[in-house]
C-alpha cells in the first residue's frame, strides 16, 4: 500500500464514520409529511383502534355503493388457512387476508412471527361502477365456502351477479393462490383497471431496529424484465412510480417477504415508503398499488399468487422471474460472487455440519486455500522489497530533500532488478472482490438468523455480551467482542506486514496503517457478528500463512535473484508503460523546478550541463581546466 492509497483509505473511513454519525435527519416538515403519507395511504387512524365505526344507514349506503349496498351490512368474522408453515387469516368483511403467522419462526424476542397483523396491515381492492360510485371489497361483507382442506372461497351476491375471491394453500408451501372473478357484472363495472392495494406498517423482528429498518423496502419486477426497488435507508418518503406493466411486488421485511405475484401482469402501479422516527411502533411503512385489467375479472384470468415467508435465496429463486432478487447479494460483481461462489459453498456445508460458526471457519479456509497463490504473490513481493530496503534508503539520503528524484531513482532501481511493486498489490486486489462480497452476505443471509455460537445468540446481528449503561458515539450502548478480537488480530497482521516490508510503511503511513483498524472497529461493532467472526478467522488464518510462507520464502534466495535480473538487465532500456511513466515524472520535475524561485535558470543550466558533457565524462571534465568544453549547441 503507497501513501496515497493509504491515506484515500484512511479519508474513506472517516468520510463513512463522520457520516453515520452526522447524517441529517428528516426536518420537521419532512416528518410531517410522512405522517401525512401514512394517513393517506394507510387509512389507519387512532379511532379504528379504540373503537369500530358507526355502521352507516341504508339511504347513506346506497348512495356510496349504489347497487352493491345490500352487501354492505353484515357481521365481520375470521376464517383460517393453514399449513404446517404458516396460518392465514381472512376476514369476511373484504374477503381479504388480515394475518399471517410463521410457524417455524420467532422474532428476536422469543415471540410468534406475524408477517402482518389486522391491526399493522391492510389489504384492499377498489373498482368503480358505470354510475361513478367507488366501492372498496373491505365496503362488502362476503360468505366463507371452505373447499376441502386447503381452500376457501369468499363470495358476495352484488348488483345482479357476484364477486368471488377463492385462495388455496398446498401443503409445504408458503405460496397463496388467489383467483378474483366478477361473474355477471359487465354492466354494472365500469372499464378501467382496478386497484389493488397494500399498506404495511412493518413492526421491528430484529435485535437491530435500525438494521431491521435499513432492510426494509419494497421491490417490484416489469413483465419487461427490469427490477427496481425502493431506497432501504431512506428516512424521507419514497415513491415510485411504474407506468408499465409488472410481474410482481413484494414488501420485505428484512429477513421475510410478503408479495403477490400475477400470473398474467398488472397494468400500473405505485410504491411508498415513510419512515417515523418517533414511532416507537413501527419501523417503517410500506405502501403498493397495483392496477388490474378490468377484462382479466370478467374473463376469468385475474389469478395471482402471494408469498409469505422467509428471505432466502434458494426458496425464492422457485418463486418468480427474480424473485430472489429480494435477498440483497450486493451489486454486479459482488453479487455475483455471492450467488455463484459463497451461496452454494455454504449451503452444500450446512448439509454436513450444524454450527454456522463452524461453517464460516470451514468457508475461510476454502477460500484461504483457493486465493493461497494469489496470496503467495503478495509475500513474494513483500519479500522483494523488504531486501532492496537498504538501497532505497540511500536513495533517499543521497536526495532528502528532492521527493521527485527519490521516486525517479527508486524506479530505476527495480527497474534494473525486475521488481514490480504493483506485483504485491495485484493478487491482493484480486481477491478484493470476496471480502466485500462477504460484507453483504452475512447481514442478508437468514440462514444465520438466531444461529448461536460461542457467545453470540444471533450470526445475523452484532453480539453484545459487554452492555454499557452508556451510549457511546459510533457505537451504540454496547461492544461487540467479536468486533474487538478482529480489531486486534486486524492489528497482529499489520505488524507482521509492516515488519515484512519496511519501505511500504514509514512515517505518516506507519501510523494510518495502526489507525485503520480502530476506525473500522467503530464501524463494524454494529455488524452482523458472523461477518466479524469471518473476518477474525480469516485474520487468523492469514497470520499462519504469513509464518509458513516465511519458511518457504529466503532472504538470501531472494536477493541472489535480484542481482541476477540487475545484471541481465545492464543494458536493457525501460520501454511500455516504464518508460512511459519516466517520461511523465521527468516532465513533472521539470514543471515543479520552473514553479520555484530561479527554478528556469538552474534547469537551463542543468540542461546546458547535460548538454556540454560527453558521454562517459565525469569529475574529470570540472577538475581539469586544460581539457577543452565543447562549445554550447545553439
Amino acid at each position: 500500500m503507497d501513501r496515497n492509497s493509504a491515506i484515500g483509505l484512511f479519508l474513506m473511513a472517516a468520510l463513512l464514520l463522520i457520516y453515520l454519525q452526522f447524517a441529517p435527519k428528516p426536518e420537521p416538515a419532512a416528518v410531517e409529511l410522512a405522517k401525512t403519507t401514512k394517513s393517506a395511504t394507510a387509512g389507519i387512524d387512532s379511532a379504528r383502534a379504540a373503537a369500530a365505526p358507526v355502521a352507516p344507514d341504508s339511504a347513506q349506503l346506497a348512495k356510496q355503493l349504489g347497487s352493491f349496498a345490500a352487501a354492505a351490512q353484515g357481521t365481520a368474522q375470521t376464517t383460517e388457512l393453514k399449513n404446517e408453515l404458516l396460518t392465514v387469516t381472512f376476514s369476511s368483511k373484504g374477503g381479504q387476508p388480515q394475518a399471517v403467522r410463521l410457524h417455524k419462526y420467532k422474532t428476536f424476542g422469543g415471540q410468534p412471527l406475524d408477517i402482518f397483523d389486522a391491526k399493522s396491515a391492510r389489504m384492499d381492492l377498489r373498482f368503480r361502477t358505470i354510475s361513478g360510485q367507488q366501492v372498496k371489497l373491505s365496503d362488502l361483507y362476503f360468505r366463507a365456502e371452505p373447499q376441502g382442506s386447503n381452500a376457501l372461497r369468499f363470495v358476495a351476491d352484488v348488483a345482479g351477479g357476484q364477486i368471488e375471491q377463492t385462495y388455496t394453500l398446498a401443503a409445504g408451501s408458503y405460496e397463496v393462490g388467489y383467483q378474483l372473478r366478477f361473474n355477471g357484472l359487465s354492466q354494472t363495472l365500469a372499464q378501467e383497471p382496478l386497484t389493488f392495494t397494500f399498506v404495511d406498517n412493518v413492526r421491528q423482528t430484529e435485535q437491530d431496529r435500525t438494521q431491521n429498518r435499513n432492510h426494509t423496502t419494497i421491490n417490484r419486477y416489469l413483465v419487461s424484465g427490469d427490477h427496481t426497488a425502493l431506497v432501504e435507508t431512506g428516512e424521507k418518503p419514497e415513491e415510485l412510480k411504474v407506468e408499465e406493466p409488472l410481474k410482481w411486488a413484494a414488501h420485505k421485511h428484512d429477513f421475510f417477504i410478503a408479495g403477490i405475484i400475477a400470473d398474467h401482469e398488472f397494468t400500473s402501479g405505485q410504491l411508498n415508503s415513510t419512515v417515523d422516527l418517533n414511532d416507537s411502533t413501527y419501523i417503517k411503512t410500506l405502501s403498493s398499488t397495483l392496477k388490474i385489467p378490468v377484462t382479466d375479472v370478467q374473463q376469468g384470468k385475474a389469478n395471482f399468487r402471494f408469498f409469505f415467508g422467509p428471505n432466502s435465496f434458494n426458496l425464492l429463486k422457485t418463486v418468480a422471474p427474480d424473485f430472489d432478487r429480494n435477498v440483497y447479494l450486493g451489486w454486479g460483481l459482488f453479487r455475483w460472487v455471492n450467488r455463484f461462489v459463497v451461496l452454494p459453498v455454504f449451503h452444500f456445508l450446512q448439509q454436513y455440519i450444524s454450527s454456522y460458526g463452524l461453517i464460516i471457519v470451514l468457508l475461510v479456509l476454502l477460500i484461504k486455500l483457493v486465493t493461497w497463490p494469489l496470496t503467495y504473490k503478495t509475500y513474494e513481493s513483500q519479500a522483494k522489497m523488504k531486501v532492496l530496503k537498504p538501497e532505497i534508503d540511500a536513495i533517499k539520503e543521497k536526495y532528502p530533500d528532492d521527493q521527485m528524484k527519490q521516486q525517479q531513482e527508486t524506479m530505476k532501481l527495480n527497474q534494473s532488478v525486475g521488481v514490480n511493486p504493483l506485483s504485491g498489490c495485484i493478487p491482493t486486489l484480486l481477491t478484493m472482490p470476496i471480502l466485500f462480497a462477504m460484507f453483504q452476505f452475512f447481514p442478508n443471509a437468514i440462514e444465520l438468523r438466531q444461529e448461536a455460537f460461542l457467545w453470540a445468540k444471533d450470526l445475523s446481528t452484532y453480539d453484545n455480551p459487554i452492555i454499557l449503561p452508556f451510549a457511546l458515539p459510533f457505537m451504540g450502548s454496547h461492544i461487540s467482542l467479536f468486533t474487538v478480537l478482529m480489531t486486534l488480530s486486524t492489528l497482529a497482521m499489520t505488524y507482521q506486514t509492516n515488519q515484512n516490508n519496511p519501505s511500504a510503511m514509514q512515517g505518516p503511513m506507519k501510523f494510518y496503517s495502526y489507525l485503520m483498524p480502530l476506525i473500522f472497529f467503530f464501524v463494524l461493532n454494529s455488524f452482523a457478528a458472523g461477518l466479524t467472526w469471518y473476518y477474525l478467522v480469516s485474520n487468523l488464518v492469514t497470520l499462519a500463512q504469513i509464518a509458513i510462507t516465511r519458511r518457504f520464502i529466503d532472504d538470501d534466495k531472494v536477493r541472489a535473484k535480484l542481482e541476477a535480473n540487475k545484471v541481465k538487465n545492464k543494458d536493457k532500456k525501460p520501454s511500455g508503460f516504464s518508460a512511459r511513466l519516466a517520461d511523465a515524472m521527468k516532465a513533472a520535475q521539470e514543471r515543479d523546478a520552473q514553479t520555484k524561485p530561479g527554478g528556469s535558470k538552474k534547469l537551463a543550466a542543468s540542461n546546458d550541463d547535460a548538454d556540454e558533457a560527453e558521454p562517459g565524462t565525469g569529475a574529470d571534465d570540472v577538475t581539469n581546466p586544460k581539457k577543452p568544453r565543447k562549445t554550447r549547441r545553439s
